[in-house]
């Protein structure tokens, strides 16, 4: 795999979470990358625009050397924030914003390349043959390695998938947010050979207390014995069972945590297990 088994997403490192110091970043980087997650997923909107810098000075602080971990970045959002004269949140996929997006983010991560560049979110105004020449031209100078996209759809994924290869698709998937499974998305992917990241992999199960998180709780408690692991370890371990071969992006800061992450890659779930516990979250037997 080009990527690690756990990526190690940064949203919350900066402005927009735990507001991590240098040393504390870089600190964090070292933990990770002992613990075999060597990919780090960032987006140029992070922190409002401040997280890629921070975590770029920590970096070059680290001594890790670059061929060693993977950097991934996101382009195209226009977020409303004091550090862009935006009258409205929209996307921008314009050649040239492309272009000087990932030039921004090289500049901020302090390298040389991204080993992967994802379009952020689809937009209705994207031009696929203008975004290909982007992409093709920064591939051509060695400033991205691959491209994918976050959050589109089989149909927008064909559009542009015609006009260039994705790597990647970035969407949300969890037990509790598994729409992928049955519109397609998954599917497809599978079929044209994209690689599926998933961003929220707990989903909702210990950010809601409801009737569903409480039938998932239970059921994941009476397996905890049987695989000597955490519920969160299960909930990975339930999304890394699918064949599509999904590859978690893991937003706590918490070390702890994140070598626990590490240690769900490890567990295989039994075929009857996955069900009961995608049972749990539906509260119905499958049809």
């Amino acid at each position: 795999m080009k990527y690690s088994k756990i990526i190690a997403g940064t949203m919350t490192w900066g402005e927009w979470g735990k507001k991590m110091s240098t040393k504390q970043m870089t600190d964090l980087m070292h933990h990770c990358v002992e613990n075999e997650i060597t990919t780090f997923d960032h987006a140029d909107i992070y922190g409002a625009y401040t997280t890629e810098a921070a975590f770029g000075k920590a970096f070059t602080n680290s001594s890790i050397k670059r061929e060693n971990i993977q950097l991934i970045s996101k382009c195209g959002i226009q977020y409303m924030c004091e550090n862009r004269e935006n009258k409205v949140k929209h996307y921008d996929y314009s050649k040239d914003y492309i272009i000087w997006s990932v030039e921004q983010s090289l500049k901020n991560l302090e390298t040389d390349y991204l080993d992967l560049l994802l379009l952020h979110r689809p937009s209705p105004l994207m031009v696929a043959e203008e975004i290909a020449e982007a992409i093709t031209l920064l591939k051509k100078q060695g400033k991205i390695k691959d491209f994918g996209v976050s959050n589109f759809t089989p149909s927008q994924m064909e559009m542009i998938g015609l006009r260039m290869d994705i790597d990647v698709n970035q969407i949300e998937f969890s037990l509790t947010q598994h729409s992928a499974m049955h519109d397609g998305t998954l599917d497809y992917m599978k079929t044209c050979g994209i690689r599926p990241m998933a961003w929220s992999p707990l989903g909702s199960v210990f950010r809601e207390d409801n009737e569903q998180t409480r039938r998932i709780h239970k059921q994941l408690g009476e397996l905890l014995g049987k695989y000597n692991a955490t519920e969160d370890q299960l909930l990975l371990a339930w999304s890394l069972r699918h064949p599509a071969g999904i590859i978690p992006v893991v937003g706590t800061t918490n070390s702890k945590r994140l070598k626990q992450a590490v240690e769900a890659t490890k567990l295989n779930l039994e075929l009857e297990d996955w069900f009961l516990i995608l049972v749990a979250c539906q509260g119905h037997k499958v049809p």
